[in-house]
């Protein structure tokens, strides 16, 4: 039986190539490969006598990598933000390692690896200076590449997201939301299970046919032994949790309905940050913001995006 999900994919590569990305595996290292949409313009054919695109060009726009969550690929997650932002910006979505076919062969799982790996992925594109838009578990590697790569990372936007996963984070938001562990929550094995992912994800229920949630399951739900891994590689000890002092623009873009990481972690958050941070919550919106209201979301992105770059221009 064709699995549905899979079978929309030709779609949606479609789509997004007529918005102006196509997907790009840049081979960081040997035994790490990881997988990017690039803008269009980036890539040039291939010279004769080639079977395949060697290099690309470097962005000629301001850049926004956009980085996804836990529960979804890259071009999944931002396929309503991307065709909103590549008229003036230079949009890159990768899949992190162990999501869309994105691996390597290394043993460390911790967010501050994948910051590592994006970051090499990154600069083998031809990108030197983004902006980084980070969405739930990518908003953990977001803060990880802004606090060690500063000079790349110019400002960040975060929704649903916090600094790092500590222990009492973790203990009491799996309480709160009934889940004994977090693989149990954001690693559903079971049509049940991706319904209750669901249920706290978004504000309002979502139906979708069973069949429907079980090809998800099957296409977005692989490598689940490392997944597992990157979960336990996410939690630190209270005592280990530092507020770094950032020196870039933050942005937190925020469900106000959001059952995960509640509003106010993102108040507690922006107080933490200092005065570089802003806030702004978007209403009738959970965890999954940007699916949910990705208008409201397009237009405050694009509203801190123009500000940005029209300080820079006033520098």
């Amino acid at each position: 039986m064709v699995n549905l999900v899979a079978a929309q994919k030709p779609l949606m590569n479609g789509l997004m190539k007529m918005a102006g990305v196509q997907p790009y595996s840049v081979e960081i290292e040997p035994g790490t490969v990881m997988n990017f949409w690039v803008p269009c313009e980036t890539v040039k054919k291939p010279g004769k006598g080639e079977k395949k695109v060697t290099h690309l060009e470097k962005p000629t726009k301001p850049v926004v990598v956009l980085v996804h969550g836990f529960a979804a690929e890259g071009i999944v997650t931002w396929q309503f933000q991307v065709g909103a932002l590549t008229k003036k910006y230079s949009v890159y979505v990768p899949d992190l390692l162990f999501f869309g076919g994105s691996i390597t062969d290394k043993p460390d799982r911790s967010p501050t690896f994948q910051a590592e790996y994006l970051v090499q992925g990154l600069k083998k594109l031809g990108v030197e200076k983004c902006v980084v838009v980070g969405f739930s578990y990518g908003g953990m590697v977001a803060f990880k590449m802004a606090q060690m790569y500063p000079h790349m990372v110019e400002a960040m936007v975060v929704s649903g997201s916090i600094l790092a996963m500590t222990d009492s984070i973790s203990v009491e938001t799996l309480n709160r939301l009934g889940f004994s562990s977090s693989a149990e929550l954001l690693l559903p094995n079971s049509v049940k299970g991706l319904k209750a992912l669901l249920s706290v994800a978004a504000y309002k229920k979502l139906w979708f046919p069973d069949r429907l949630h079980k090809d998800y399951l099957e296409v977005m739900f692989t490598n689940r032994k490392e997944r597992a891994e990157l979960l336990e590689g996410l939690v630190i000890s209270n005592k280990d949790a530092t507020i770094p002092s950032f020196p870039q623009r933050i942005h937190l873009l925020w469900g106000e309905e959001d059952q995960i990481f509640k509003q106010e972690l993102a108040y507690n958050m922006k107080e933490q940050l200092g005065e570089n941070t802003t806030f702004k919550g978007i209403q009738k919106a959970g965890h999954l913001v940007h699916l949910e209201r990705p208008c409201v979301y397009n237009s405050c992105l694009k509203h801190f995006l123009a500000s940005l770059y029209a300080e820079q221009v006033n520098k």
